[in-house]
C-alpha cells in the first residue's frame, strides 16, 4: 500500500512512543532549551500567530539574538487554544534523530520529523494535503483524524478513514490524501515524520544536469517564436529528440551514483558520546576492539586511487590501501584493531582514529 492508500494500525501490546517525545519532553523543551525561529511556531484555527506574540529578542555575550522562544508566552498562547508546531526535530532531538536514520536505512529516502502538541478541544489546522508522505505517530492523549480520498479538497465524500489514535497509534497518510485532525478532552502530543520521497521527475532532472552543458542546448530559441509558432514547434521537436536520443545515451550506473551520493553527503550526523571518544583517542591501541556507530552510514566506492567514504552527511577520502581494512569496517562488524587487515599497526591506528573523529567508528573495549 505504500504511496497509494491511507492505513490506521492500533498500538500493539500498549506501547506507545513516549520514548520519542513525551508531555515532560515538551515541557522541558519549551521552558529550558532556547529556541530560536523557525524550530518552532504556534498555530491556531489553521492560521500561524504572528512570532511577535511568543518571542523575544535577547543577548548573548554581546551579541543580540531575535526569534527566542519566550516560554511564557508560549504557555499562555497553549492555554488559549493555540497549537505548538516543533519544526525539524530530526536536527536537535536525539531520539527522534535515531529514529529517523533508522527510517531512512530501511526506506532509503530522506525523513524529517515535526511534532504537533494541541490542547484540550483544538484543532491546529483544517483539512489540507500535503506534498510528501507521512507517518503520525500519537504519543500522548488522544487526536481525531479524518482522512479523505485522494485530491477531495474540499472534502466531497465521506472520509476514508475517521479514526480516534491513542497512544501507539500509527496513522500512515500518502500524498495528495487531505487529512484534518482535533484534539479530544486531552491535550494530544503527536509525531509526525515525513518521508521526502525522491521521484523518477528527480531522477530525469539529475539526467538533465548532465547533458545541459551541451554548446546547443546554449544557443538562443528562434526569433519571432512567438508570433511564427509553426517554424517553431517544428525546430523544438527535433530539438526534443535529439535530447531524448542524449538522455538515453547516459550512463545508468553514473545517474545512479549521482543521486546516491546526494542523499548519502546531505543527512544529519550522529555525533552523541563524541566528546568522550575524542578524549580517550590515545588509549585506542592494537587490542581494542571498535565497531561502527549505531545508525552510521558507510558506502565505499572507488574513484581512481583513492576510496570514497560516504558518511551520510559528508564524503571522506583516504588512501587506497586502506580498502581491505575499510571493506571490514563497511559490514558493521565488531574488530579489533589488530586485526583490521591491509596495514601495519601504525596505520591501523592512524585510521581508527580517524574514523572515530569523523564520527563512524566508537571503541567497544
Amino acid at each position: 500500500m505504500w504511496t497509494k492508500r491511507p492505513q490506521h494500525r492500533r498500538a500493539v501490546n500498549g506501547i506507545g512512543f513516549d520514548d520519542l517525545l513525551s508531555l515532560d519532553d515538551v515541557d522541558m523543551i519549551v521552558s529550558t532549551m532556547g529556541l530560536r525561529l523557525p524550530s518552532f511556531r504556534l498555530v491556531k484555527d489553521g492560521n500561524t500567530l504572528p512570532s511577535d506574540r511568543y518571542t523575544k529578542t535577547t543577548r548573548t555575550g554581546s551579541q543580540e539574538a531575535t526569534g527566542v522562544i519566550d516560554s511564557a508566552a508560549v504557555f499562555r498562547e497553549f492555554e488559549d487554544g493555540a497549537t505548538l508546531v516543533f519544526q525539524s526535530m530530526h536536527r536537535y532531538w536525539a531520539a527522534l534523530a535515531a529514529y529517523c536514520r533508522g527510517l531512512e536505512l530501511a526506506l532509503g529516502h530522506p525523513v524529517q520529523a515535526n511534532a504537533y502538541i494541541t490542547p484540550p478541544g483544538a484543532q491546529g489546522f483544517g483539512a489540507h494535503e500535503d506534498e510528501h508522505d507521512v507517518f503520525v505517530l500519537q504519543s500522548h492523549g488522544t487526536k481525531q483524524w479524518r482522512v479523505h480520498d485522494l485530491h477531495d479538497l474540499p472534502p466531497t465524500r465521506p472520509p476514508l478513514i475517521d479514526a480516534l489514535l491513542a497512544p501507539g497509534d500509527t496513522l500512515y497518510v500518502p500524498a495528495g490524501f487531505p487529512h484534518s485532525a482535533s484534539t479530544q478532552e486531552r491535550a494530544s502530543v503527536h509525531i509526525t515524520i515525513g518521508i521526502l520521497t525522491l521521484t523518477w521527475a528527480a531522477v530525469l532532472k539529475e539526467a538533465v544536469k548532465v547533458i545541459e552543458s551541451d554548446p546547443a542546448l546554449a544557443a538562443p530559441i528562434p526569433l519571432r517564436f512567438a508570433v511564427e509558432n509553426g517554424a517553431f514547434v517544428d525546430e523544438l521537436g527535433r530539438r526534443l529528440e535529439q535530447v531524448g536520443s542524449s538522455i538515453a545515451d547516459i550512463d545508468a550506473e553514473m545517474i545512479a551514483r549521482r543521486l546516491r551520493r546526494n542523499v548519502l553527503t546531505t543527512r544529519q550526523p550522529l555525533l552523541r558520546g563524541q566528546i568522550h571518544l575524542l578524549l580517550n583517542l590515545d588509549r585506542i591501541g592494537d587490542e581494542s576492539v571498535v565497531t561502527r556507530r549505531a545508525g552510521s552510514i558507510c558506502v565505499v566506492e572507488t574513484i581512481g586511487d583513492e576510496l570514497s567514504v560516504l558518511l551520510g552527511d559528508r564524503e571522506l577520502r583516504i588512501p587506497i590501501v586502506a580498502e581491505a581494512a575499510m571493506r571490514l569496517i563497511e559490514t558493521g562488524e565488531s574488530v579489533s584493531v589488530s586485526d583490521l587487515p591491509g596495514l601495519d599497526a601504525p596505520g591501523r591506528l592512524v585510521l581508527v582514529r580517524r574514523l572515530i573523529r569523523e564520527g563512524l567508528l566508537e571503541v567497544v573495549s
